[in-house]
């Protein structure tokens, strides 16, 4: 009988004096976001006093009645200087190696996860990537009904030994701006292969918008599958196979969210760049409105204003299965009309891509065109950042005239088998279109087609990329028609 009440004792004395923990990018080697106030956050006893210090800043707060509690450090200047940041409640804890510098989130499905271990010259860059103050934070993949009480994970210093896990895009991205900078950069990756964009919106942007019902449409038709899918693998299943029940639950909107973005709010950071669409070919429309309600949401959680949002726009890729042969460039355009958001920008990467592999191993290029954006528009250190933009488009006789903002110091016209412009007449069928480079402007023109209408470029799946700038920057694909 006293052994039985002892242990009602504890049990009830370890719910009244919980743990104190800090949320989960609070560890050991931490980059801490230069310029801003610093959140910190994290559980402990209800109504316990909690208190943060860094640097020889103390703030201090009180846990409500939950056990949540967050305490907000005032802003820090970027140091190498590695210091400890200590949280002392009942209990204390010490993060070692902690730094200040910027900070990256970087999301998206599996192209934002490929490897360094997998991008083309893998072996010489892990060799070289010794550089202590570039660190990944890797979120578990978790697909989450609801936004977990905590997650796991913790900081990585890039070096020869762990570089290879880092995601290769986040990590050229941020050599590049690490060696101009020279600061601290901090990656949260929180990437996940096979991934549509509505796993990645939280429960409220989805629900804000009647346009958005398909979504939870599709979502409930594909549960009433999983009984028969069940059966099925039942049936057949062998080890090597995957559960249909597993491979639903990724496919939950909101899921990816839920496990890898809302445990990482609302810490502070520069912003954030982003490489998905490819399993979101098939509804282009449904994901031009979607792309801008998740950078919306994302911005409006986070409450830092309109941090910078820089994505990669889809590389080239024949996409066998694709009957319409124009998915991937539907949704390109989808990609480019987001651009009508503040402080966004897109890396153009058509050229770089692998027809025959939607996962292209140059991820070095995409890297450094997220890193020209962000130099050019957050860091405010010049250079060109984009390749050439259409500007206009006019008739002239039997041609049809194209001027371009960003050419840089000239437009540079590569020829391509097929061509990679296009024109059609008042029949709508298009036809290649010979062009040449006038001045600032490319001028296009087909015997085939005497009265041109309708122009475009680079268009489908895995097109010949023609037109770039002095920089090497390539043109987006486009279609427009002509005044």
């Amino acid at each position: 009988m006293k052994a039985l009440l002892l242990l009602v004792v504890l049990a009830f004395a370890g719910s009244v004096h919980a743990e104190l923990r800090l949320a989960p990018l609070f560890r050991d080697y931490a980059v801490l976001q230069q310029g801003k106030p610093i959140p910190v956050w994290g559980r402990a006893a209800p109504n316990e006093k909690v208190s943060v210090s860094f640097h020889g800043n103390i703030t201090a707060t009180t846990a409500d009645e939950h056990g949540n509690w967050r305490a907000d450090l005032p802003a820090e200047r970027a140091t190498a200087d590695a210091a400890e940041l200590t949280v002392k409640g009942e209990q204390t804890i010490t993060l070692r190696d902690v730094v200040v510098g910027e900070v990256w989130l970087c999301s998206g499905q599996s192209n934002m996860e490929w490897r360094l271990d997998q991008a083309a010259q893998a072996e010489q860059e892990i060799a070289g990537a010794d550089f202590p103050l570039i660190r990944q934070f890797r979120l578990p993949k978790v697909a989450a009904e609801a936004p977990p009480a905590e997650a796991d994970g913790k900081w990585i210093a890039a070096s020869p030994k762990t570089a290879g896990s880092f995601s290769a895009v986040a990590y050229f991205f941020a050599r590049d701006l690490h060696r101009e900078l020279k600061v601290p950069i901090g990656l949260i990756n929180a990437s996940w292969g096979g991934k549509m964009i509505e796993v990645f919106l939280s429960a409220e942007a989805l629900a804000g918008d009647p346009a958005f019902s398909a979504v939870e449409k599709r979502w409930q038709e594909e549960l009433a599958r999983l009984p028969a899918q069940l059966a099925a693998y039942e049936k057949a299943a062998t080890p090597q196979t995957m559960s249909p029940a597993a491979v639903v639950a990724q496919h939950r909107p909101s899921c990816v969210f839920n496990g890898l973005i809302a445990p990482v709010i609302p810490y502070a950071l520069r912003g954030a760049i982003w490489y998905q669409g490819e399993h979101n070919i098939s509804r282009p429309g449904e994901y031009r409105a979607l792309f801008s309600a998740m950078i919306t949401d994302w911005r409006r959680k986070f409450g830092q204003g309109d941090f910078p949002f820089y994505f990669a726009q889809l590389s080239s890729f024949s996409a066998p299965l694709d009957k319409s042969r124009e998915g991937f460039a539907l949704l390109r355009e989808a990609q480019a009309d987001t651009l009508a958001l503040p402080a966004t920008g897109m890396a153009v990467t058509v050229d770089i891509g692998t027809p025959d592999n939607v996962h292209p191993r140059n991820k070095q290029e995409v890297g450094a065109r997220l890193a020209r954006l962000a130099r050019a528009q957050t860091y405010n250190l010049g250079g060109e950042w984009s390749g050439p933009v259409l500007k206009e488009a006019a008739g002239d006789k039997n041609a049809v005239r194209l001027t371009f903002r960003h050419p840089a110091k000239g437009l540079v016209l590569k020829e391509t088998s097929p061509p990679a412009f296009e024109i059609a007449g008042a029949d709508g069928k298009f036809q290649p279109a010979a062009a040449r480079i006038d001045g600032d402007a490319v001028v296009l023109q087909a015997e085939t087609v005497p009265a041109p209408v309708r122009v475009r470029y680079a268009w489908g799946n895995a097109p010949p990329a023609a037109l770039f700038n002095s920089e090497g920057l390539p043109a987006s694909p486009f279609r427009c028609t002509v005044p």
